[in-house]
């Protein structure tokens, strides 16, 4: 059943489903108080545990007055939760558990040792190979394993702090075996980081050693190679001679080229002056010639005087005359003395010429020279470099070396124990309040549980939900038909119609013993007892009906696709239809029962409840296929309840009963069908291909012989008689009386 489904049908009713605490409360007050009682027994009997912890800050404990040289605050590496939880695990190593437990002889002990004072129950499991001999584990694996189981180192969060707990039978050994670890990590840090220093030092004093004597070797090479083997001399700058001497040559080489290119230059200017017959004043070589200068005054006096003279004397004058001749000669003189600074400056020219040429031979000369020299000071700088790094490392070495040798006694441990472990005075468990507070409450709380789901699954607190249908159906697969008008015959014709059709099926199954004819059987049916109260011993009936099981095997052997069972008496015969069901499904057929009685008779002795949707809710489209077929609580046989919708709405479906049909049967081997009082007329739309029509009856009288005629005339002369009587199955008691039509 779906759970949507489930939820519109039934409701829990709180007040019936609470009223079971109260019924039972004499079982729940008595469990609770025996499981309180067993508590308290427990934690007053139990040995006592004390715990204690030891706890440890890491921390870099480094002295500002002792730090090594060239190193400050930033250079101090950073711990995080990682380096934590290295110093965890190192705490907890088996190296540091050891060594505590030798030095507090916990293997004498036997609480840490368990092939101390075994008792002889344990013995006898050992004698018997029920469990391991201790005796065969070593003994520090023992003690290990019990310190392990007792032990809990972890980090503070968010800390760097280290938390060593311990938990003992003895308070003492609670406080001094954290204490004890404490110390031993400690030392351990201590231990370690002398035997880094000694590993140091012992390897760097040799180190020493050697590169000493290589650094000796490299300088001598560097002064053996710069004396004897080249010519390399160093100027004052630290440089090679050399080089030196071709840099001074080339300085003075184009001094020299300028030097004789102005020469040239002014000597040129000035023999162009002198050809052109131009002023030699533009010529700054000739005006600072002293001479030339001083012939330039006396050519200025005296053409002076002739200016003046002039102005008194006539041009022909001897005077004038003699001064005109005067003022020719100063030019021829001033013109002659150019060309003495020309010839002087030409020679200067060549001077420089010569001058430069030898220059050039030198400088060419300095070239190769330093080149030679330049190779060869290449590879002393090579040696030099030797030297350089073989005395740097050296020094590093020696730094190291001393500072080493300063530590040697002072080595700060990188944790401190802040706060030691103290001998716990009451023990952390067995704690007597909580434990059977918890004992009560938790014993009292699951009791109660206990007991609503037991009134739940019950069905006791279980009512119909608001607005369910569950009043009983008139009829729900097809309304019942009013028969075509026949007309009336007596008993011994009918029972004679029934007699031969049973004759016919006697012929294809087991032959049945000679029976009572059959008027006599009718009338002994109508002379029975009708009332509840005094059931009368049942007379085997006459009408050719045959069993559960020759029913079931007749379905079997004709391999029929449905089966329509008609229940003229009611609903107690309707257990034909689940018994023969249940038959099929127990030879290894899938085989579903369809109740379409009025009252969901058939489909109650299998599912216990009639709360079930089922076909009604299918045909008023509230529910699907998956949610409508249930399984039979007492086999493998399914089936499909009458439901809890409307059954005017689901009627208004009632079309869809063949499509609904055809699917349950290409789904399942045989599908039955339980019609409760139903005509043929209502059968009609539940038949089809390969289909077995059976009747189901409890007694032979008129009412069944009168349904019976009513389907052989109406179509269907198979027609087949089955009784449940003398057929048990759990859950479904064959009735002993008829239930009002």
């Amino acid at each position: 059943m779906s759970d949507q489904s489930a939820a519109a049908d039934v409701d829990v009713d709180l007040r019936q489903l609470f009223a079971s605490l109260a019924r039972n409360w004499l079982r729940i007050l008595v469990i609770t108080l025996l499981v309180t009682g067993l508590a308290f027994a427990f934690a007053w009997l139990a040995t006592p545990h004390y715990k204690a912890t030891t706890q440890l800050k890491i921390q870099l404990s480094e002295s500002a007055y002792t730090r090594p040289a060239g190193t400050n605050e930033d250079d101090k590496p950073v711990l995080d939760a990682e380096g934590v939880a290295t110093e965890v695990q190192v705490i907890s190593s088996s190296d540091i558990l050891n060594k505590v437990a030798g030095n507090l002889h916990l293997g004498d002990k036997p609480e840490f040792n368990d092939a101390l004072g075994m008792s002889p129950a344990a013995r006898l499991l050992v004698i018997a190979g029920l469990k391991s001999d201790p005796e065969e584990i070593p003994l520090e694996e023992r003690v290990l394993t019990k310190m392990r189981d007792k032990l809990n180192v972890y980090g503070v969060e968010k800390t760097r702090v280290i938390a060593v707990e311990f938990s003992s039978e003895d308070p003492q050994l609670a406080a001094d075996i954290p204490n004890a670890i404490a110390k031993a990590y400690l030392a351990y840090q201590a231990d370690a980081k002398t035997t880094s220093n000694a590993a140091a030092t012992a390897f760097l004093g040799p180190e020493i050693e050697e590169l000493q004597k290589q650094v000796r070797d490299a300088e001598a090479k560097v002064a053996a190679f710069r004396s004897a083997q080249s010519d390399l001399l160093m100027a004052g700058n630290n440089s090679v001679l050399a080089t030196q001497q071709l840099s001074e040559l080339s300085s003075e080489l184009s001094r020299v080229r300028a030097s004789r290119a102005s020469a040239e230059a002014t000597a040129e200017r000035v023999r162009q002056a002198l050809q052109n017959g131009g002023s030699l004043d533009a010529v700054p070589e000739v005006l600072s010639s002293d001479l030339i200068q001083r012939l330039r005054e006396r050519q200025i006096e005296l053409r002076t005087n002739i200016a003046d003279l002039s102005t008194t004397l006539l041009d022909n004058h001897p005077r004038l005359r003699a001064m005109r001749s005067q003022l020719a000669d100063l030019d021829g003189q001033i013109r002659n003395e150019a060309q003495k600074i020309m010839r002087g400056l030409l020679t200067q020219a060549q001077t420089a010429q010569a001058r430069e040429n030898q220059l050039i031979s030198d400088v060419n000369k300095l070239k190769a020279a330093s080149s030679r020299a330049g190779e060869e000071q290449v590879q002393l700088d090579a040696l030099q470099r030797e030297a350089n790094v073989r005395r740097q490392q050296l020094e590093s070495y020696m730094a190291s070396f001393r500072e080493v040798s300063s530590r040697k006694n002072y080595l700060p441990v990188d944790a401190s124990v802040f706060s030691e472990a103290r001998v716990p005075s009451e023990p952390y468990f067995p704690k007597l309040v909580p434990i059977v507070g918890a004992a009560f409450v938790g014993s009292l709380v699951l009791m109660s549980v206990i007991t609503l789901l037991q009134e739940l699954f019950s069905g006791r607190a279980m009512r119909p939900a608001p607005g369910a249908r569950l009043d009983r159906i008139e009829q729900v697969a097809m309304p019942a038909m009013s028969a075509p008008a026949v007309d009336p015959e007596p008993a011994a014709v009918v029972a004679e119609k029934v007699v031969d059709q049973r004759t016919a099926m006697e012929s294809e199954l087991a032959p049945e013993p000679e029976q009572e004819p059959a008027p006599s059987v009718l009338e002994g049916a109508a002379a029975a007892d009708p009332e509840p109260q005094s059931e009368p011993e049942r007379v085997r009936s006459s009408l050719g009906e045959i069993d559960v099981e020759k029913a079931a095997e007749k379905l079997i052997a004709s391999g029929a696709a449905r089966a329509i069972f008609v229940s003229p008496e009611g609903d107690e015969a309707a257990a034909s239809a689940v018994l023969v069901a249940r038959e099929v499904s127990d030879a290894g057929l899938r085989v579903l029962l369809l109740d379409l009685t009025a009252s969901g008779a058939a489909s109650r002795p299998m599912l216990d409840s009639g709360l079930f949707p089922g076909i009604t809710n299918l045909l008023a489209s509230e529910a699907q296929f998956s949610d409508v077929i249930h399984a039979d609580l007492y086999s493998d046989c399914h089936v499909v309840p009458v439901g809890t919708a409307d059954p005017v709405r689901a009627m208004r479906a009632a079309d869809r009963l063949p499509i609904i049909m055809q699917s349950l049967t290409t789904a399942y081997d045989l599908v039955i069908v339980e019609c409760g009082p139903a005509d043929a007329q209502g059968i009609s739309r539940l038949v089809g291909d390969s289909t077995e029509v059976f009747m189901s009856m409890l007694q032979a009288d008129d009412e069944v012989a009168q349904a019976a005629v009513e389907l052989i005339e109406s179509g269907y002369p198979d027609l087949t008689l089955v009784t449940p009587i003398g057929h048990e199955t759990p859950g479904n008691p064959v009735p002993g009386r008829r239930s009002a039509a």
